[in-house]
């Protein structure tokens, strides 16, 4: 991995992107007014930007890396936890904290933290309960951390969050049990999904694995970015057209530790669809067992493809039974070096010669890139706004308020 990457402002790097790209033209070359009557300005940018904002996350999290050595030091169990995109994130970051930090480290939803309590944390003490928020002002997002304020004095509080203005943020303003870590501005995303936000919360949480070393977290930071502006330069028409593919549903595999990552795409592809394209999420090994069946005429099937030699073993076996009994429409692969043997017709190969050179364990948001494009541009062969797809209103950017019950 390189330890230096110098990317330019989010204005050249567009400008750049533009010229390479033809679906990037054609979305870019009308004016900001026009995108935003269309309804993809917010989206589109935000996506995009995602190589150039990792490198303001990345030293904004540095900058705080001797506070966060505190808050770490001594913990014993720590939880991940969030809502939605947010709780996806935990789960995409989770495995690697309890490899590298030999703590006991799970995912947690805040829904969970509000129906069980402290029964739904680990048992070691002292622990660390680590929020992730976009805006922090869904309901659960400062119910959580009450929760487990009042019912567990010996977990520590970390909040990273993406708007300095929300409720978590500002809550817990001063309180010497939480401590909240402000991203930059630009992760805010406007618009109704998370897709900046999702990935700089994660290469949040990813940097607890880093405080102790800060320049291998920059040269991750640089590589993740460096490879998804290869991705974005080079595959962007080819996930345009794999979107207008006539799929009616999506299935997403991957192997374990990069399952967050999965369910994320299949959430981006169903948010931003308004429900018309059904998903799911599987791991290769768990999808003979029943969710095979999911696979009809109509699917299209979306494999992220590990770099580790025995999870790709297991990988292509899967898809070559997928092959050979004849199952779903079409499969958009993406991956380093991706093999002949498992492309057939119709099939888009989105291939990311970056990934060797990044652990397999740091692949997920890559993936994610993939899944948020994909779910993009079907979103608009749908003939909605990615910026406010959901017509109806069924759902919202922030969730809207409900009642929060303790037990008595």
């Amino acid at each position: 991995m390189s330890a230096s990457f110098t990317i330019p402002t989010q204005a050249d790097w567009l400008r750049f992107l533009q010229g390479e790209q033809s679906s990037a033209a054609q979305l870019l070359s009308k004016t900001e007014a026009e995108q935003k009557n269309l309804g993809y300005f917010y989206t589109f940018h935000e996506i995009c930007q995602q190589p150039w904002i990792w490198q303001k996350t990345c030293e904004r999290l540095l900058g705080v890396r001797r506070e966060l050595q505190q808050t770490l030091d001594g913990v014993r169990s720590l939880v991940l936890t969030g809502s939605g995109s947010s709780e996806y994130a935990g789960q995409a970051v989770y495995p690697l904290l309890r490899a590298e930090l030999a703590v006991q480290a799970e995912s947690t939803s805040a829904g969970d933290l509000l129906l069980y309590g402290k029964r739904a944390l680990p048992l070691a003490r002292p622990g660390l309960l680590v929020s992730l928020a976009r805006s922090g002002n869904s309901p659960e997002s400062c119910a959580a951390v009450e929760v487990v304020l009042r019912e567990d004095p010996q977990f520590r509080h970390l909040a990273f969050v993406c708007n300095a203005e929300g409720k978590l943020a500002t809550t817990f303003a001063g309180d010497p049990r939480v401590r909240v870590i402000t991203l930059p501005a630009e992760t805010n995303d406007q618009s109704l999904v998370m897709t900046s936000s999702f990935t700089s919360l994660t290469l949040a949480a990813t940097f607890l694995n880093f405080v102790e070393r800060p320049e291998a977290y920059r040269a991750l930071c640089a590589a993740l970015a460096q490879t998804t502006q290869e991705l974005l330069r080079q595959s962007l028409d080819a996930l345009a057209r794999a979107a207008t593919a006539q799929f009616r549903r999506v299935v997403y595999l991957t192997s374990g530790q990069r399952f967050g990552a999965a369910r994320e795409s299949a959430l981006k592809m169903l948010e931003m669809t308004s429900g018309r394209i059904p998903t799911l999420c599987e791991t290769y090994l768990s999808f003979r067992h029943g969710p095979m069946t999911y696979i009809q005429g109509d699917t299209l099937v979306v494999a992220y493809l590990s770099t580790d030699p025995l999870l790709r073993a297991y990988e292509l076996d899967l898809l070559q039974e997928i092959d050979r009994k004849k199952l779903g429409l079409c499969k958009l692969l993406v991956g380093a070096n991706i093999p002949a043997s498992i492309v057939r017709a119709g099939d888009t190969v989105i291939e990311c010669p970056g990934l060797a050179a990044i652990p397999d364990q740091h692949a997920a948001i890559l993936d994610v890139v993939v899944g948020q494009l994909l779910g993009f541009f079907r979103c608009r062969q749908e003939g909605l706004r990615p910026d406010s797809p959901s017509e109806d209103g069924v759902i919202q950017r922030v969730v809207g308020e409900f009642p929060i019950h303790s037990r008595v």
